[in-house]
This record gives structure tokens, C-alpha cells and sequence, in this order.
């Protein structure tokens, strides 16, 4: 069996990590990126403990923590005081927690790795893939460079361009549309009140949600302590947050009436004028599919499942969606020959119940905490308290954030996607038990 050639098309967060393992497997792999270089947009995020299961399985996981915020857990705050979400990783299993990392963060961590099996691995910056085109036994991919245009054979493709891909197989969309919710962000010095190990939020009703995540470091600054902050708003008023001194004050104000003590660490930030933070916009879709792959071509990362942000899952699903396509991968390889077919069953019995559990639960959630239903807060206060009082709920709500739910009742083993034994690494799962995936 001739040495499988893969392309990539999108080096985020999914296409890094799957190039790792590709690679790491003697796979060669050729990255397509449409930037002439690597600089992640975005605030800082939550790995929750699955994610960094697959970061142990990686071999990345100790120069992320170096660089990285170590997370204990989430606490909701209203404006009364009241804690409304106080979930803690301990409550889901012994030694689990999340950490906070700034996205150029994550990316030198996965790159980092990656170099170690350079000789496996092609780049192709500034490239632009157009259309993909399966064929017997090839993938055929056309695009432009520096507007001249290319195409390209491979063996297979992954498409793990983001959220906005237009590649990924139409008949495959069941979902695609925008959230009609986003935030405005920044990332600032970390905040010196607030506990630096727990990812807090504050909320009021359904119109007002604020977040401030321990982010760690930069690698060029490891010194330096980041906070992100998020604050909710209709899509419609992003562009025009904190547009003049006016809106500035207006902003304080909300937030000084609800929680003084923040809103005295944002006051200081704002009023320095050398340093004033760099505010920028996020937007979100909804994004479901009927299968992620079939034949030579699959689709990862929030190509394939993009979601509100509501539960942190967004990098999470794509480091699992990278684990279980190496993992099906290595069981669909059968006597030299590599049957896709079983390939993508072993796949989407990996991620198909607990992509769709998760997507249900954000689509499910999320209007409690970015809506305009005026009822939507109430219910939420009213119900959400009195669930954290039963061990139970407890227990399931932390397993849940952490990312290990597989649906209602089933969760992974940390320790089953963690573990990485090299060449004696054996895939167990028994083919007759695989679902058929619709």
C-alpha cells in the first residue's frame, strides 16, 4: 500500500492537530491556507478537559500549560450577587480542569509539534482552494495562487476552513445560517479581583451577558498575564460598541450598576490612554450536517458543526473531530488497503452522538442568554439554582462543560483518547457494532 497523501484546506485549530496525527502516522500531508501567513484573529478560549485529552494524546499538553491558564471552573454571576452558574471540572472527575489560551498561543503550540515531522508536511500559503472534485481514486482540488490558477491530486481531503466554508459538500448542509447574536471582544492585562483560575461570567437577563476567561500568555510575553473579555450584543450593534466617549461611559454605567467591582477594573483599563484595548467583533453560525464525510472527502472542525459559544465547545469538537479521524483511519486500514467506506462508519460513530448532543444543548440554551425574549432570563433564573443544589445535575452540567458527553446518559474516557502508544497503538473498536449514521 502506497503511502496515503492527504490535503488539508484550512490550518486552524481541527487542521493543525489532524496534521499532527497524520503525519505522526507516516501519512504525508499537504496544508492549503488562503493567508500568506499564520496570525489567528480572536480572543481567548477555553480547552475544556476532552480537548485536552487530545492535547496529552498530541504531546503538546505540558508547553500549553507552560503558556496557558489553568481553569477550575465557571461561576455566573447576577447582579444581585447570586451565583447562577457555579460549576467546577472537579465535580466531573478527579484531577480534570480547563485552560485558557490565547488563539496565537494555540497556534504555536499545534505548529510547534507539527515541525517535528516536517518532512511529512507541505505548506501552501496564499493558496486559495476554489473546488473539489472527487474522482475514482483521487480528490482532484482547483484554486488560484497570487492569481494564477492551480489544481492539484490527492489521495483525500479534509475541508477545516471555518465556519463560512464554502466547500463543504452542499447536500451534506442540513443548517446554515447566522446567529443573530455576537460579541465584542479584547484581550487586556489580567483583571487583579477577580480569581485568576475561573472563568467568570455575569448576566442579566436575557439582553446582558459578560464574560472575563483567563487567557495565560503569549509566547512572546510569557510574562504577562492576559484576561479576555467578552460582552454580548445583537450582531446589528457591533460595529458600533464603544464607537465614541459617549458609548464608553454609557457601557460603564451598565456594568457599574450591576458589578461595581468589574466595572472599577474596566474603568482603569479604558482611562489609559497609551494602552487603550483594541475592541473587535465575533459572529457565529449555526452550522449542522447530515454526515461529515463519505469517500475520499470529510469535513472537521466548525466546517462541519459550527455553533453559538454558549457552551465553549468550538476548538474542543475540532481537536476530538482530529482524534477520531486518526483513530478511524488507523481501523480502516485492511490488508494494505484502505476501505473509506468503514473509515467514515468508525468516524461518525465516534463524533456523530456527541456532535449532535452538543449542538442540541447550544441551540437549546443559548436563547437564555442571548435573546430578546423577555421570559427567557426569568425561566433561566428560576430553574437553573435549584438544579445545582441536586449532586446529580451537578455532576452532569460539569461533565457536560467539560466536553465528555457522548449524549444524555454516555460520556468518553479521558484516559481512552489521552493515551498514545506509539507503533503498538491498537484501535479496539468492534465493527459489527457500528451504527449506520443518517
Amino acid at each position: 500500500m502506497k503511502t496515503p497523501h492527504f490535503a488539508i484546506v484550512g490550518a486552524g485549530t481541527a487542521g493543525l492537530a489532524t496534521a499532527i496525527l497524520l503525519a505522526r502516522a507516516g501519512n504525508h500531508v499537504t496544508i492549503f491556507e488562503q493567508t500568506d501567513q499564520l496570525s489567528p484573529v480572536g480572543a481567548g478560549l477555553l480547552l475544556q478537559p476532552a480537548g485536552l485529552a487530545v492535547f496529552e494524546h498530541l504531546g503538546v499538553l505540558e508547553h500549553a500549560l507552560k503558556l496557558g491558564a489553568k481553569v477550575t471552573g465557571l461561576e455566573g454571576q447576577l447582579p444581585n450577587k447570586r451565583l447562577l452558574v457555579n460549576s467546577h471540572y472537579h465535580q466531573a472527575g478527579h484531577n480534570l480542569y480547563g485552560l485558557g489560551i490565547h488563539r496565537a498561543t494555540l497556534c504555536h503550540v499545534l505548529t510547534h509539534k507539527l515541525a517535528e515531522y516536517s518532512s511529512h508536511v507541505t505548506w501552501r500559503m496564499g493558496h486559495s482552494i476554489e473546488r473539489i472534485q472527487e474522482q475514482q481514486n483521487e480528490v482532484r482540488l482547483f484554486g488560484s495562487q497570487q492569481q494564477q490558477s492551480f489544481d492539484a491530486c490527492f489521495d483525500a481531503v479534509l475541508i477545516a476552513n471555518g465556519a463560512r466554508s464554502q466547500l463543504r459538500p452542499q447536500a451534506w448542509v442540513k443548517v446554515d445560517q447566522a446567529y443573530p447574536w455576537g460579541a465584542a471582544w479584547s484581550i487586556v492585562p489580567e483583571c487583579p479581583t477577580l480569581d485568576p483560575a475561573i472563568l467568570h461570567q455575569f448576566y442579566d437577563r436575557s439582553k446582558i451577558m459578560m464574560g472575563v476567561l483567563p487567557t495565560g500568555a503569549i509566547p512572546t510575553a510569557p510574562q504577562q498575564r492576559l484576561s479576555s473579555v467578552f460582552w454580548s450584543l445583537p450582531t446589528s450593534q457591533l460595529q458600533s460598541f464603544l464607537k465614541d466617549e459617549s458609548a464608553k461611559q454609557q457601557w460603564l454605567k451598565q456594568v457599574a450598576d450591576r458589578w461595581p467591582d468589574v466595572a472599577e477594573w474596566l474603568t482603569q483599563l479604558l482611562s489609559n490612554q497609551q494602552h487603550q484595548p483594541q475592541w473587535l467583533s465575533a459572529q457565529y453560525r449555526d452550522v449542522v450536517m447530515s454526515q461529515f464525510g463519505q469517500g475520499r472527502i470529510g469535513v472537521i472542525g466548525d466546517a462541519a458543526h459550527a455553533m453559538s459559544p454558549q457552551l465553549g465547545q468550538g476548538a474542543n469538537m475540532a481537536l476530538l473531530d482530529a482524534w477520531a479521524f486518526s483513530q478511524s483511519l488507523h481501523a480502516a486500514k485492511q490488508n494494505q488497503q484502505m476501505d473509506w467506506s468503514a473509515l467514515w462508519q468508525h468516524y461518525h460513530q465516534y463524533r456523530g452522538s456527541s456532535t449532535q448532543f452538543y449542538q442540541f444543548l447550544s441551540r437549546l440554551l443559548t436563547p437564555l442568554y442571548q435573546s430578546n425574549h423577555w421570559w427567557a432570563g426569568g425561566l433561566r433564573d428560576l430553574t437553573f439554582p435549584w438544579m445545582y443544589q441536586i449532586p446529580y445535575f451537578r455532576k452532569e452540567m460539569a461533565i457536560t462543560i467539560s466536553g465528555l458527553k457522548t449524549g444524555l446518559f454516555q460520556q468518553l474516557d479521558y484516559q481512552q483518547v489521552a493515551q498514545y502508544a506509539g507503533k503498538d497503538h491498537v484501535f479496539n473498536a468492534k465493527t459489527e457494532s457500528l451504527p449506520e449514521y443518517e
